[in-house]
């Protein structure tokens, strides 16, 4: 920006706030845009009009005054946010839990649009698409040879409900090209990453974030697995960043008895909101074991805690990110929106587990987790640091603590010793792409128990690349790790998310340490 426009940046700033204030004493719909006009507005309106008419050089107001709305936002708290028009759509979408286009995963391999799978039950594996197909050209636009990024793509494959796109489509497996009409429909974008049964006794769901469906795929994996004979489930909410407060609600309610606390949450006004179980929980009485890590944050945490609070399962990991805050999103009128943070909330034992943070050090907040790992605490349990006065106990008379995250029962350190360098991840994706690829059809005949549990196989594709990269250190513990590297790429291509997990399963150290504590019982 020329320093010379600074004046102007600031001036925006201080009357966007005003006005931003005027909107929120007014309500969050927007509706004060209908009434009639403030000072402050009239002002505001007044300034946009001086700089777009008189001023000397051409100046971006749109620009500048997204950028006063971020700068406000961020004096108040790292949480509330500013998401600008083109970014909405996305977000919103993550967070409904769907979109409209044809269904597939993609990336982009050697300018080609490469199908790494068709989704499930959605029109691009009902019209014969498969994995490994190449899109050359969408309803007469080429994709190819254009130096695209994936972003770039979802304009041309997204669309409205019902709409036909044409696709010219490559497959190598055959070397023929074709074309195929699909229909965009729903896709729905799960949140919900696997449920599988880890031994016949045991069960395991991984929920990545609380968005609109992620309850409804939940129950379904709960039922599945209570079908098959599950006694005891771990609930993987390792990396959940967190969604939507009320799904949460309704998650942990699976969990508790009727009418036990659940969260509360207090806002400006001092008025408290709880939420309490009903009689309806499908898993009130089993074994449950929930992990837990450094990026479990926010709705994640309500359901850790809630948990722990009401003495029910055993939560194993690490320190959870601590996010106590909840937020609202709010239209602005021109397709953009903020989420600002509305309310405090707090597990049923009264803790607030929002760690510190000041508007003004934004760094020391955004820096928290490696400041973590620097001090030892992703290392040893006795490393985390714990406030006296912040101590509660559970009706079971556990002490827990509030001060920022949830801390775990039962702490797993972090893995450190299960990495390769960063330069042999590359080499490794591209290897095991191509393998792939190059051997689909002989592939296909392999069963994913066959993949697992045959070792056979894996050694020998593992051969393959070290003799293709023999510049590549190998000694006994990097072998090992390129092998479990190349397994994991390979079933990626090749499986299901399931078959993912399982092939990882045995090197898990938080699943491991349930075992160890199933087998103790």
């Amino acid at each position: 920006m020329n320093k010379n426009n600074l004046p102007i940046y600031l001036a925006l700033a201080v009357i966007f706030g005003i006005l931003i204030g005027a909107f929120f004493s007014t309500g969050k719909n927007g509706n004060f845009l209908l009434s009639k006009k403030s000072d402050e507005e009239l002002k505001m309106e007044r300034l946009i009009n001086y700089i777009e008419q008189d001023y000397v050089d051409h100046v971006d107001t749109d620009s500048l005054l997204n950028s006063a709305i971020t700068n406000i936002l961020g004096k108040l708290d790292p949480h509330s946010i500013y998401i600008p028009k083109e970014n909405l759509q996305a977000v919103t979408e993550n967070m409904q839990g769907d979109f409209v286009g044809i269904g597939v995963q993609f990336k982009i391999v050697k300018d080609s649009i490469t199908v790494m799978r068709p989704i499930e039950d959605g029109p691009s594996i009902k019209a014969g698409i498969k994995a490994g197909d190449r899109i050359l050209i969408a309803n007469n636009d080429t994709l190819y040879g254009k130096n695209y990024q994936s972003s770039d793509i979802f304009k041309f494959l997204k669309g409205k409900p019902d709409t036909k796109i044409t696709l010219e489509v490559y497959r190598k497996s055959n070397d023929s090209l074709f074309t195929i009409d699909i229909k965009r429909q729903h896709i729905n974008i799960k949140s919900v990453d696997v449920a599988y049964m880890v031994n016949d006794s045991l069960g395991y769901i991984k929920i990545d974030r609380f968005a609109r469906n992620t309850y409804k795929e939940f129950k379904s994996s709960l039922d599945k697995l209570l079908v098959k004979g599950m006694k005891g489930l771990i609930l993987d909410l390792r990396d959940n960043g967190g969604g939507f407060v009320d799904i949460a609600n309704k998650i942990a309610d699976e969990f508790l008895e009727d009418k036990k606390l659940i969260v509360s949450t207090k806002n400006n006004k001092g008025i408290t909101t709880k939420s309490y179980a009903t009689e309806k929980g499908d898993f009130e009485k089993g074994n449950l074991y929930v992990l837990i890590d450094e990026n479990t944050a926010s709705a994640s945490e309500i359901v850790a805690g809630a948990l722990q609070d009401n003495d029910k399962g055993i939560i194993i990991g690490r320190r959870s990110f601590g996010k106590g805050l909840v937020q609202e999103e709010m239209g602005l009128g021109d397709g953009s929106a903020i989420r600002l943070t509305i309310a405090r909330y707090y597990t049923p034992t009264g803790r607030s587990i929002q760690k510190p943070y000041n508007p003004n050090n934004e760094s020391s907040y955004k820096n928290d987790i490696f400041n973590r790992y620097k001090h030892g605490e992703l290392f040893t349990k006795d490393s985390i640091k714990i406030v006296d006065s912040l101590q509660f106990k559970t009706p079971k008379g556990k002490i827990v603590y509030g001060g920022g995250g949830i801390i775990p029962d039962v702490f797993v350190p972090i893995d450190t010793t299960n990495y390769l360098p960063a330069y042999y991840y590359k080499e490794i994706n591209n290897f095991a792409f191509q393998y792939v690829d190059t051997n689909r059809k002989k592939l296909a005949t392999l069963t994913a128990d066959e993949f697992i549990n045959n070792p056979n196989k894996i050694n020998e594709i593992v051969d393959i690349f070290l003799s293709k990269t023999k510049h590549f250190e190998t000694n006994k513990k990097t072998k090992n790790l390129i092998k479990k590297y190349i397994k994991t790429i390979v079933a990626s291509e090749l499986y299901n998310d399931e078959i993912i997990y399982r092939v990882n399963q045995d090197d898990d150290k938080m699943i491991q340490k349930v075992l160890e504590l199933e087998s103790a019982n």
